[in-house]
């Protein structure tokens, strides 16, 4: 048969396609995200768990004029690959190709730039009330998933569209929920007929006569509805919520079935005010392994399609990062019984599964919530626990407030663990952890600190724990350094740098992931240019060593000081700030951190070098220093 995605340069051209040629469209978009993702990466199972959904709104909403937005975004492939993109599909989350999420900026079919999840609903009625307030006749739809649902500002928004009444459509995509055959069936069935025309009218015609009957009429209208929705609910249950937040509730419908879900969007396409339509779904449809292990294959790097294992060197790598964080905890929690660890919906992601899996009973995973997190973890803290909140950098910033009023306020001894600090790579601006220090070095009580290899994580965890005031340890996505872990911990105390290299021409104060940089760096200085750098582990940023940055400020005309954070608020603004307070004016300091701009996706070895992060941006950066001197 004739290949249609070929042929596929628009949802106008998708709208020309029989409806029963679809389910072999929707096998040919599978073929070339499982194909491409093989290459580049990706977030492959949710991608390939709506590829009908994703058909089926095309097909029906007349896009770009009516306008979806995807939840959180990472499920947006087949989204791209329809609206005019599949030709530069192959350039997907690579440095100057399409991004892996919706972008504004990157199509018109991309109604709301995402990546942080749960914001659809609030972004898509702000999009509804500003089409009414400027009379656009347009629909806009939310698509969020199951697990989004768990936040907050979803519940928010869901409240606030139900009680404005306004026309809103919500599709919930339950990727969890295993339904069977018969209740799809009639819920498909029962749906068809809820949302046709006809029942629609006779629905509003009851409505219009029972209301106008004096004194009785709308008691008479309520007791119909209930009847409606006691049946609908005694069949699905699951909507009683959404009925009483305002929406009129349609599903659970078959995620997969297309003709079910064309007939249904057709007929709640011209349904008035807020209406949630419940699709169910098999995330990593149509690839084995992924239906297998979609924790596994929800964000992925390369890997083989026959066998679904991941693309390696053939030289062991270091333990992760987020490896030794999980290890080190069951530890810890063997150590201590007032350890737990609490994360935000990422088990696996921040290593936390580590140890869930020894101590199931010391774990709480609250959902996508962080807010939650970060204050149950206050309270925990209040009555003499210590969690160990692992988030990453980018997510932690949704608690930022709770981060000042519930935990450092009250001084509460607990421990921030922000994985995928600094630039992660491919996912690109939303997911980049730039902001961490800035955003918590303001915050009195805070201990703030970056370790400068695996060992020093392991014994940044074990000191958090013996703190008295609540503390925040940043750390790398990826490997590391392949160092020598120690096998006794060891506390290090609050503001305590370290000297790592010696040399009287120049001083580099280097933070976390910098550190390596800056010793190589210092090293080719001195063998190839006779430059000899002092290179101090800054490993605390709040509190200073202010003795150690006194002295070196005194001792040297030239400070170099390196971050992976925006330079705005962050480490180098710190030591500017202790220079003014201490009056001292005779030392020029060059900031080196992340530029004022949101940093696109790229490899993050690419990112490095591009940011003159990496050994040879470092020495760059040194020599220009001193040469104008």
């Amino acid at each position: 048969m004739e290949n249609i995605l070929k042929n596929i340069e628009s949802p106008d051209d998708l709208r020309a396609v029989p409806v029963a040629d679809l389910p072999q469209l929707a096998a040919e978009i599978r073929k070339l995200i499982i194909e491409t993702v093989s290459k580049t990466g990706g977030h492959l199972a949710s991608s390939l768990g709506v590829v009908e959904l994703t058909i089926a709104l095309h097909y029906v909403f007349a896009t770009p004029r009516d306008l979806l937005v995807w939840d959180v975004g990472h499920q947006a492939y087949a989204h791209k690959i329809l609206t005019g993109r599949m030709e530069h599909f192959s350039s997907l989350r690579q440095a100057g190709g399409l991004s892996g999420f919706p972008k504004r900026s990157e199509s018109e079919y991309d109604a709301f730039g995402v990546g942080h999840s749960s914001t659809s609903i609030s972004a898509a009625l702000g999009m509804a009330l500003a089409a009414e307030q400027m009379h656009r006749r347009l629909r806009s739809v939310a698509i969020i998933g199951d697990a989004s649902m768990s936040a907050g500002i979803a519940f928010e928004a869901l409240n606030h569209a139900g009680a404005l009444d306004r026309d809103l459509i919500v599709v919930l995509n339950d990727n969890e929920m295993s339904i069977s055959p018969n209740v799809g069936a009639m819920s498909a069935y029962l749906n068809r007929i809820l949302t046709g025309s006809t029942v629609n009218r006779l629905r509003h015609d009851v409505k219009s006569v029972l209301t106008n009957i004096p004194k009785v009429g709308e008691s008479f209208f309520k007791m119909v509805k209930r009847a409606e929705e006691s049946f609908k609910g005694f069949v699905i249950p699951v909507g009683t919520i959404f009925e009483d937040l305002g929406f009129q509730y349609v599903g659970p419908l078959p995620g997969h079935d297309l003709e079910a879900l064309i007939e249904t969007f057709e007929n709640v396409s011209h349904l008035d005010g807020p209406v949630l339509v419940h699709v169910v779904t098999k995330k990593g449809k149509g690839y084995v392994p992924a239906e297998v292990d979609p924790t596994r294959f929800h964000g992925v790097g390369k890997f083989d399609i026959a066998s679904g294992r991941k693309i390696t060197s053939e030289k062991p790598a270091p333990p992760s990062y987020t490896s030794v964080f999980g290890k080190t905890l069951v530890k810890l929690a063997a150590m201590d019984e007032r350890v737990v660890g609490i994360t935000a919906a990422m088990p696996a992601g921040t290593g936390i599964e580590i140890l869930a899996e020894k101590f199931p009973d010391r774990v709480y995973d609250v959902g996508i919530a962080e807010q939650h997190g970060v204050t149950l973890a206050a309270g925990m803290a209040s009555q003499g626990l210590h969690p160990f909140v692992a988030i990453y950098s980018t997510f932690m910033q949704r608690a930022f407030d709770q981060v000042i009023h519930d935990v450092a306020l009250q001084n509460l001894s607990l421990t921030l663990c922000l994985d995928r600090a600094g630039v992660v790579g491919e996912d690109g601006p939303t997911h980049h952890g730039t902001f961490d220090i800035s955003y918590l070095r303001m915050i009195p009580n805070m201990i703030i600190m970056a370790p400068k290899d695996e060992n020093e994580l392991q014994q940044m965890l074990f000191s958090s724990l013996q703190y008295s005031a609540p503390s925040a340890i940043r750390y790398p996505r990826g490997n590391g350094l392949g160092v020598e872990m120690e096998s006794e911990f060891q506390e290090i105390k609050p503001g305590s740098w370290e000297i790592l290299r010696t040399g009287g021409d120049a001083v580099l104060l280097a933070v976390g992931s910098c550190v390596v940089s800056a010793m190589a760096a210092a090293e080719d200085l001195a063998l190839n240019e006779k430059i000899e750098c002092q290179v101090l582990n800054c490993r605390f940023v709040k509190p200073f060593d202010e003795e150690l940055l006194e002295t070196t400020l005194k001792n040297f005309k030239q400070v170099f000081t390196f971050e992976e954070n925006v330079s705005c608020g962050g480490f180098g603004s710190g030591v500017l700030e202790f220079m003014a307070a201490r009056k001292i004016w005779t030392t020029r300091v060059t900031v080196t951190g992340l530029p004022d701009n949101f940093i696109q996706h790229a490899a993050p070895k690419q990112l490095h070098a591009d940011l003159k992060l990496d050994a040879a941006g470092i020495k760059e950066t040194v020599l220009q220093g001193l040469r104008s001197s």
